[in-house]
This record gives structure tokens, sequence and C-alpha cells, in this order.
């Protein structure tokens, strides 16, 4: 093509053109069209670059959690500063309450996106789970006989405690309302006995005190808590007496939030072991849920990041090697939430899975518009192709014009003409108002007119001089032969 454009030019200075000569080749339209191209692949990788980055921008969960100094509260520390060293997809920003109640009431209120609450209370409706935190266990003892107390008035069985003194490790009601079930079930109206609480810092004390007759703890199993407190009532090397909940079955039954297990032998230490065998007791789990609404992509992306921190802490922090997947049943007491149902089923979706129908249709849309942008800018240039078009037929006519010329005035004239056709042709073509193939018929159409007219010069310069005078006088004199 660039060829093409020196040809034309170099025919358009046959005629005598200004002397400065002809202005400098119009840039090629493959060109332009190339770097439109080039602008248009750098805008969708532009698109894409952005749309990426603002999907797998950090998101920042809140979760709550609570009491202070609780173990929940550490195994959240540990995971928020294991989620900002990892530069996970998802962080979290602790917020402390006053129990697993409370957090349940902030995650009701839409005030948290996460919390940690305990499966024997009230789940908020818009909650749904993520991961068990840990299960806890139940821990029913009585201390040795202080020295000069009978033996026939010490607790051996649940059925027992009935007109006794009960102690409960930790403020929280749950716990109460925890030691009101077993009571229940044994027939005991929790009226007959005597509660009273104490704060977990402070049972070890008040055990070695002697303030209750029996005690109840609720805790994981290796809880340093209940470990400590069991220690505390070992007297004089007597050992505590654990009673056994013989009917966690039935309890599980009728409340699905518990399970039957059983406590194995040696679990809280010492010499002899505490407990000498297996003490059948009831649990409950610690969960962490999520508000219903949250992203799926969000929640998956957290409980990936969970259970991956779980084993890269286990050695720094034992109790996330408590931390397990979710009951994804349909009849679960917590229904799981979808992002993370994907994450135990092995379908969790990748940046093209979530986004490739977007991807695909914003290509698509792309395509349309730049079919739409190409017909319009087409359509108002129409009237300059019709122009051209007309330009090409008048070139046509000046061939037949050409060879009945009777003067080199004439052709003179016409050529200039025509050089002002082709100028206004390179325009058209810059432009894009007209293609190569255009530009190719008006070359032809072009080499024919330069022909017609050296044919027709050559044919005059032959005449004699006399006759090449009268009729350029004439045509000075008429414009006309």
């Amino acid at each position: 093509m660039n060829l093409n454009l020196k040809r034309l030019f170099a025919r358009s200075t046959t005629g005598g053109l200004d002397p400065a000569g002809p202005p400098s080749p119009p840039r090629s339209a493959l060109r332009k069209a190339t770097l439109i191209t080039l602008a248009g692949v750098l805008a969708i990788v532009g698109a894409l670059a952005g749309g990426y980055y603002f999907a797998m921008r950090p998101v920042t969960l809140r979760i709550a959690v609570g009491p202070g100094g609780s173990d929940d509260v550490k195994v959240v520390q540990t995971l928020t500063q294991a989620f900002a060293q990892t530069h996970g997809y998802v962080r979290l920003r602790p917020v402390q309450t006053d129990g697993a109640r409370a957090s349940a009431e902030a995650l009701a209120d839409g005030k948290v996106d996460l919390a940690i609450i305990r499966g024997d209370l009230d789940v908020p409706k818009n909650a749904q789970a993520v991961a068990t935190l840990r299960k806890n266990v139940v821990v029913l003892w009585v201390p040795p006989s202080a020295k000069g107390k009978k033996a026939g008035s010490r607790i051996t069985k649940i059925s027992q405690l009935a007109g006794h003194r009960i102690g409960v490790v930790g403020r929280t009601e749950a716990n109460v309302n925890l030691l009101h079930v077993i009571l229940q079930q044994y027939g005991i109206d929790p009226a007959k006995v005597e509660i009273v609480q104490f704060p977990a810092g402070e049972a070890a004390d008040a055990i070695r005190n002697q303030r209750a007759d029996a005690y109840l703890a609720a805790g994981p199993v290796n809880s340093k808590i209940t470990a400590e407190s069991i220690a505390a009532s070992v007297k004089d090397g007597g050992a505590p007496t654990f009673l056994a909940i013989d009917s966690a079955e039935a309890i599980a039954q009728n409340h699905p939030v518990y399970e039957s297990t059983e406590i194995p032998a040696g679990t809280f230490g010492g010499a002899p072991a505490r407990p000498d065998d297996d003490v059948k007791t009831i649990s409950f789990n610690h969960h962490v849920v999520a508000r219903k609404g949250i992203s799926d992509t969000t929640i998956a992306a957290f409980t990936h990041q969970l259970f991956a921190a779980r084993q890269q802490l286990l050695a720094e922090f034992p109790l996330t090697a408590k931390i397990e997947t979710p009951d994804t049943d349909k009849d679960a007491a917590i229904p799981v939430h979808p992002g993370a149902a994907a994450f135990v089923d092995g379908e969790e979706k990748t940046f093209l899975d979530r986004y490739s129908d977007y991807i695909w249709w914003g290509l698509m849309a792309l395509s349309a518009t730049g079919s739409i942008g190409a017909w319009f800018a087409g359509y108002l240039k129409k009237d300059e192709r019709s122009n051209n078009s007309s330009l090409r037929e008048r070139l046509l006519d000046m061939i037949a014009a050409a060879r009945k010329s009777e003067t080199t005035e004439e052709l003179d004239t016409m050529q200039a003409e025509a050089d002002n056709i082709l100028r206004d042709t390179l325009h058209c073509f810059e432009n894009g108002a007209i293609e190569e193939g255009s530009l190719t018929a008006f070359n032809i159409a072009l080499e024919q007119f330069h022909h017609a007219v050296a044919d027709r010069r050559a044919l005059l310069m032959s005449l004699p001089q006399n006759l090449r005078t009268a009729s350029s006088a004439q045509f000075r004199a008429t414009g006309t032969l």
C-alpha cells in the first residue's frame, strides 16, 4: 500500500504541482487500525486486571468472641495474627464480648460477621456453621471427704445431689442451665439444690475452701482450668469422685445439642490417675458461625485459611488442633454455610470459576460495542464516501475528456483537478471513510487518466506550431475550443 501511495503522488506531480511538492503521504489505515486494536487489547487487559484486584483485595470480617482472657479469645487472636502474616484474602477483627451469649446477640443484630457461640445456647436464626472450634465435656466431681466426716455422707451418684450445694465453675448462666438439664434428667428439682458460681480464676481457691459439696465444670478435655480445679479437690492424698452421667444418651435424645461421650481414664493426670476409669458424660460444641448472607466465596476462603492455620499453629497453640469441619447434613443442629460446605466438599471455586461468566459476557459486550461503534462511525462517514465516489466518477469522465482535449492548457487544468481529487481521496482513506479496495479502484482510474493525458499531450506536441498556437489562443479567450 505504501508503494501505491508513492506511485499516486509520483503521477500527480507530472502535471506540475506546487513547487513545494506534494504533502507527505498520510498515515496508513492499517497502522491506525493496529494502534486502535492495541489500545482495545490494553483496555481489556486493564479492565480484567482491575476486576481481579477488586475481586481479590483482602476482606476484613468482624468476629465476636468472649469473655476476655478465655481460651476462645486466645485462639481468635492467634488466628488474627496468622491471617495477617500470611497475607490471606480474609482478615479478622476481633470484637470482644462478655461471653458466648453476648457474641450470639451481636451476630443476631448484624454487628459482626462471625461469632464464637456455644451449641447449647439459643442459636441466632441468621447463624450458619463454619467450623467446630472445640468439643466441651461436662465434668461432675465430689472432693474427698474431710477428716472426721462420716463416710456414709459421701456422694457417689448424681441422684444423691438433692439437698447439697453445687459449685459451678465460671460465671456464665449457660453452665447453670446445663446443670439444670442434668438434674431434671435424674428427677431432681433444681430448687432443691443450692448453686454457687465463682469465676474460673477463683475456682481452685473456692474448692480448697470447701465452698460446695460437688462441682461442675464444662470445657475442653484438656482444659487447664478444669484440671486445676480437680487438682485443688485433692486432700490428704484422697482422690475426688467423678460422677458418671449414665443417662447421657437420654439427654442427647431429648436435647440434640448434646452428645454422649466419655472422659478417658487419666485425663486430668495425678497418681493415682484422675479419673481411674472412663467416665460417661455429655458434650457440646463451640461453633464458629457466620452471618447468613455473607459471600460464599469469602466464607470458603475463611474456612480454607482457618484449617491451614490450624496446622501451622498446632505446636504453638494446641487448642487449634480441636478445630473440626462443620456438620454438613441437612438435619444438622446449625445449618452449614454454603461457603464452608464448598470447602468441606472440595468444591471451592477459583477466580475464573466465579467470574468466567462475567468475563465472557464482558467480552461479548465489548465486541458488540465495537461492532456498533464501527457501524456508527461508518454511518457518520457515508457522506464522505458518497462524495469520494462522485469524485472517482468525475475522474473517469476526465479520462474521456483528456482524449478529446485540443490544448495542453486544458490538459494542465484537468491534471490540477486530478491532483485535488487525489488529495481528497487520500484524506478519505486516512479517515477510514474508504477502504483499501476503493483506493485500488481509484488507483486504476488515476493510472488510466495519466495514460490518457500523456497520450494526448504527445499528440498535441506533434502538431504544427501554428495549429497549437491558434488552439491555445481560442482556449484562453473562451475557455473552450
